[in-house]
């Protein structure tokens, strides 16, 4: 039993499937702060363009 616990800690065949998920996971929790960063900009560009269609509907239908 002790030679099997020797070669699985001397063994590294799986080091890099970790050493890539860790790095995946921290790519990915990166965008989604940036993505929760980025939210309140891109809500202000929408309602902006939103109020400038509705404005633009409403001069076109009263003809002005």
């Amino acid at each position: 039993m002790p030679q099997r616990l020797r070669r699985f800690f001397r063994e590294d065949d799986g080091q890099d499937l970790i050493e890539y998920s860790l790095l995946i996971t921290f790519i990915a929790i990166a965008c989604l702060a940036m993505v929760g960063a980025g939210r309140p900009a891109v809500n202000a560009v929408w309602t902006a363009s939103n109020v400038q269609i509705n404005n633009a509907a409403a001069a076109a239908a009263s003809g002005s």
